[in-house]
């Protein structure tokens, strides 16, 4: 019978890091992204998990989950998740809330993982050794020699599938998505994403035109709300080219609907949002029951080792601002080999570990 370790704190950060430059896609533009860092103890270990958000999910993190989590037994993970869930009940699951809980969901696992001192990976149980990645960025407010250098530096480091961001003018994004063509050469998968900024009848145009030049992945041609122009598009399609959505899902009956309304190829899920890992893991499974594959967005070093743990995983999201701040903050963040990454064995939990020196030069 093992002895009960409790969960004795919880402390969270945020930290706002300048992009390199300002950036768009074809619904929005930036200069600046914010990560909400939490640091749970308990037996004596550290866990550490965070998401991408605003500063109130911090507050949100401090003032509401902290109370429910402490105390709680660290080996009952999913027992303090559903703690969580019912504590928000009144304050609405979607947006903040679902990326608080992410955050500190996140923690919990790799605190778990760091008490048995075994890699998550091997914690939740591998299946694969390397996981594939895409690179992603592409702003739509980059000039096209900015587009084809970004583009072809990940080719030159052996990641075999790219994607660019379109959406902002169709006449543009033809001429870009050629550019990029040119660039990555016939041998690389070209993805878009539109970020739902297209009407149904400007996606169906754009993705035949798109033929020419090989896109092989069209992601958010519509509003992942529309889950009826998202069918429609998928069922038009040229053969060869796939329909992704579900970044903006933060729980379960969200990826339900969507793939019970036959919506995507590609089902997208972010650990970030869709509350932690224990929210991801069911979102696999249902991809399981579904015979669709599963793609995670953004935040590449937390998603390797839980990518690696599921059957129907198939890439994940290498963006370029998430890999910039990673790098920048974090020690332990896995490089590329060979387009894929292959989760480190020779740390416990996730192998993450803060610089804080670095990260207090851009903390709130």
């Amino acid at each position: 019978m093992r002895d009960t370790v409790l969960i004795d704190d919880l402390n969270v950060s945020a930290y706002t890091i300048p992009t390199e430059s300002p950036e768009a896609d074809g619904t929005y533009e930036w200069d600046s992204t914010t990560i909400v860092i939490v640091d749970v103890t308990g037996g004596g270990k550290h866990g550490l998990g965070y998401t991408y958000a605003d500063t109130a999910t911090a507050k949100l993190v401090a003032d509401k989950l902290k109370q429910i989590v402490i105390g709680h037994d660290a080996m009952s993970v999913q027992g303090a998740w559903l703690a969580m869930m019912h504590s928000i009940r009144n304050l609405g699951r979607p947006g903040i809330c679902a990326m608080a809980i992410s955050a500190v969901d996140t923690a919990l696992w790799d605190l778990k993982a760091r008490l048995f001192d075994v890699p998550l990976v091997t914690l939740l149980g591998q299946v694969r050794n390397e996981l594939p990645i895409y690179g992603s960025g592409g702003f739509t407010n980059y000039s096209n020699e900015q587009l084809e250098t970004q583009l072809h530096g990940w080719v030159e480091q052996g990641i075999p599938r790219v994607k660019m961001k379109i959406g902002r003018d169709a006449k543009s994004d033809r001429q870009r998505v050629a550019s990029a063509r040119k660039a990555i050469g016939e041998d690389v998968d070209l993805f878009v994403d539109a970020n739902g900024a297209y009407s149904r009848k400007e996606a169906l145009v754009q993705a035949r035109a798109f033929e020419e030049f090989g896109v092989r992945w069209f992601e958010e041609p519509v509003s992942s709300d529309d889950l009826e122009g998202l069918r429609l598009i998928r069922d038009e399609l040229p053969g060869g080219m796939e329909v992704a959505a579900g970044e903006y899902g933060y729980d379960i009956d969200y990826f339900r609907r969507m793939l019970g309304a036959g919506s995507v190829d590609v089902l997208q899920a972010d650990a970030t949002r869709c509350c932690g890992f224990t929210g991801f893991l069911q979102v696999a499974a249902l991809c399981d029951a579904h015979h669709i594959p599963v793609s995670s967005h953004c935040a590449p070093a937390l998603h390797v080792h839980i990518g690696c743990t599921s059957p129907s995983f198939r890439h994940a999201e290498y963006f370029h601002d998430h890999v910039r701040i990673e790098r920048m903050i974090f020690d332990g963040v896995v490089r590329p080999v060979a387009g894929t990454l292959r989760p480190g064995l020779d740390r416990p939990g996730l192998g993450l570990t803060l610089k804080r020196a670095d990260a207090q030069k851009v903390a709130i």
